[in-house]
């Protein structure tokens, strides 16, 4: 086996996700932590509100940061090894995102009448549009003390400190929500926006130890195109995908009401949560790896199907499980108002597993560098049919119809994935995935199925016994593709 074999082979795959999965597995409990208290202290409206104020904040900090949060990342990671270079990309990188900064949070400052009428119908929440320009400002700034942290591939040292702004927010949001209730939501993002930043400056400080540049515009005009040129790529489809997202969330306020955004907000939060601990440690450690053999697609394919393959065998249990335990998991991390998502939340699991099953495919383009065919299939397809599917499924089903919009959404997205880096690179399905996809899929629509029947002791034996039968078939595979 050569060395680019052993580098991508099923052990190290594991053994380059470990470190990330048990820090992903203890930010998710943090954030389950502070979303129960956020359930108890301020109900389905008050989350409808969180909700809003923070899709529409996300949606101006990626507009504000034109994108140059991966193309700070890939300029520092080229230069990491050279002083002399790094210390420039830095001085020039601080200077740009500090300008992006505030001009974001000038936006929320100028324009926040505008935004509380387009967000809540009214211009009630007009004085926190304006204080919410500081979280926006620290957002920007955070991120982009994040991203040199990435360049320089310091991931334990980027894990850590994320863990840490997270705990102290959320020790210091929590009696702000319970003092305030819902008036309290905008500082409460001021303070976690501002304390994540203060922890990146500082772990950033004692990672990176370079000589100061003075930024000088016309000296150093030639790196600033070339970062925003860069940046506006990427943030073009971050961007729609952020404007989809809150235009969904405005439509189900106006359709249903703050409370149905609430559900729906509170669904999506424990799926992201219950599931982004696979999708987080993939993205950090699976990306570098498919960029580094971008140029051969049979390396290409081997690399997606082996990290395919482990995301099916790990994602399937999980999927499972929250099929049966939603009611459980509803209780203890929400409260009793929140029991009417059950179904959503089921029907959201099947989605995830579709999500999972697409994720690999979804970076070949980007690693491959072909940045018009990435914009259009993430930014312009996957949104547009997120948004249609979305506003259709709650407009004809309500909240269930929401989550058989999801799972439409990423089994389109699968075929359409497939369909064309089969046709640009010559990618294509191992047997193994093949099988690990529909047998994962079959028994985890067994279970759901199971949970539609009747909620009855027979019911959830069924599903018991599907959940230890894919429970056992991934323990078995994945240790037997430790050894190959």
């Amino acid at each position: 086996m050569s060395s680019a074999d052993k580098s991508n082979s099923y052990r190290d795959i594991l053994k380059g996700t470990s470190f990330l999965g048990g820090v992903q597995v203890f930010l998710v409990l943090v954030n389950l932590v502070r979303g129960k208290f956020v359930a108890l202290l301020l109900g389905p409206e008050g989350m409808g509100i969180s909700n809003l104020f923070a899709t529409s904040s996300n949606t101006i900090q990626r507009f504000a940061s034109l994108g140059l949060n991966l193309a700070i990342v890939r300029e520092v990671a080229e230069s990491k090894d050279d002083a002399g270079a790094l210390s420039l990309i830095h001085a020039v990188c601080s200077r740009i995102i500090t300008v992006t900064a505030l001009a974001g949070c000038l936006f929320c400052v100028l324009c926040a009448g505008w935004l509380s009428e387009l967000s809540f119908g009214s211009d009630e929440y007009s004085w926190q549009f304006m204080l919410l320009g500081a979280a926006v400002f620290f957002m920007v700034a955070g991120n982009g003390k994040m991203s040199v942290l990435q360049g320089l591939h310091r991931v334990k040292v980027l894990s850590v400190s994320t863990l840490v702004g997270a705990l102290a927010a959320l020790c210091i949001s929590v009696p702000i929500y319970y003092v305030w209730g819902d008036k309290g939501i905008v500082p409460a993002l001021v303070i976690f926006s501002a304390i994540t930043y203060a922890t990146y400056s500082l772990f950033l400080r004692r990672e990176l130890r370079v000589e100061r540049v003075r930024f000088v515009w016309g000296d150093h005009k030639p790196l600033v195109r070339r970062l925003v040129a860069m940046g506006l790529v990427l943030m073009a489809g971050d961007l729609l995908g952020s404007l989809c997202t809150y235009a969904l969330s405005v439509f189900i306020r106006t359709a249903g009401g703050l409370d149905a955004v609430g559900f729906y907000q509170a669904a999506n939060s424990i799926t992201a949560q219950y599931l982004g601990v696979v999708f987080a440690a993939m993205s950090l450690d699976y990306f570098p790896r498919l960029t580094a053999a971008a140029s051969d697609n049979a390396a290409v394919t081997d690399i997606v199907n082996r990290q395919s393959v482990l995301v099916a065998l790990a994602t399937a249990p999980l999927a499972i499980l929250l099929v049966i335990f939603a009611p459980l998991v509803i209780r203890i991390l929400l409260s009793a108002e929140f029991e009417v998502i059950i179904p959503m939340l089921r029907i959201f699991a099947v989605g995830v597993l579709l999500k999972a099953y697409s994720f690999p495919m979804g970076y070949i383009t980007f690693a491959k560098g072909d940045k018009r065919l990435f914009f259009v299939l993430e930014g312009v397809f996957c949104n547009a049919l997120m948004l249609s599917l979305g506003c259709a499924g709650y407009w004809f089903r309500g909240l269930d119809g929401l989550g058989y919009a999801m799972v439409a959404e990423h089994f389109i997205s699968i075929i359409v994935y497939y369909i064309v880096n089969r046709a640009k690179y010559g990618y294509r399905f191992s047997r193994r995935v093949l099988a690990d996809y529909i047998l994962g899929g079959i028994m985890v629509c067994g279970a759901y199925g199971c949970m539609l029947l009747a909620d009855t002791c027979a019911a959830y034996t069924g599903a018991g016994i599907i959940a230890t039968v894919s429970a056992a078939y991934s323990i078995t595979s994945i240790r037997r593709l430790i050894r190959e």
